[in-house]
């Protein structure tokens, strides 16, 4: 049964949603088309102590919807070339959001948001229908032996922030591995 991932889904630590979103299918729908894509690579951003967050210098107009309602997009532009996505976790008030470095074929969260023509526009949006973008939860549980956990990427400059294993990242099936079970 499928099922759209909502407030309920998002307002919790970002950790646990990072892990949980892998398996989930990110839907884009835009000029017509409707994409779906697993989830397969997610990063875990946890306020304004997290020195590799964007919430670590307080709140700004570009990193405000980190402080608004869970279930909503954080999209940025990046290096003067790249939009990033995140979703809002947590309570409103506190931000957080979860970095959806990869899903389905696009490796990488700038290929991501490129393939899936993901950019400001969404920022601060509701992850709906309405607004073309959002997650599904198709049923399939993936199983914690699949999930592997890594410090985040790119984040050297927040010293032992950058260690933490907020990267989640799920491993890709190999001959002989879950062969008879549909389950991821």
């Amino acid at each position: 049964m499928t099922k759209i991932l909502g407030e309920d889904f998002f307002e919790r630590r970002p950790q646990i949603v990072a892990r949980e979103l892998l398996g989930k299918f990110l839907i884009r729908r835009v000029g017509g088309k409707t994409y779906a894509c697993v989830i397969t690579e997610t990063e875990a951003y946890d306020g304004s102590r997290d020195l590799a967050c964007h919430a670590r210098s307080g709140k700004t107009a570009r990193n405000a919807p980190m402080w608004g309602k869970p279930a909503h997009a954080y999209v940025y532009f990046t290096y003067g070339m790249h939009w990033m996505l995140n979703l809002v976790t947590g309570k409103k008030g506190y931000p957080s959001a979860v970095l959806i470095r990869s899903a389905g074929e696009f490796i990488g969260p700038a290929r991501l948001t490129k393939g899936l023509k993901i950019d400001g526009t969404l920022n601060g949006k509701a992850l709906n229908k309405a607004n073309g973008l959002w997650v599904e939860d198709r049923g399939d549980e993936v199983r914690p032996h699949r999930i592997e956990r890594t410090p985040r990427i790119g984040v050297a400059y927040a010293g032992e922030w950058a260690k933490k294993p907020w990267r989640y990242v799920l491993k890709t099936k190999t001959a002989g591995t879950d062969a008879t079970n549909p389950r991821l």
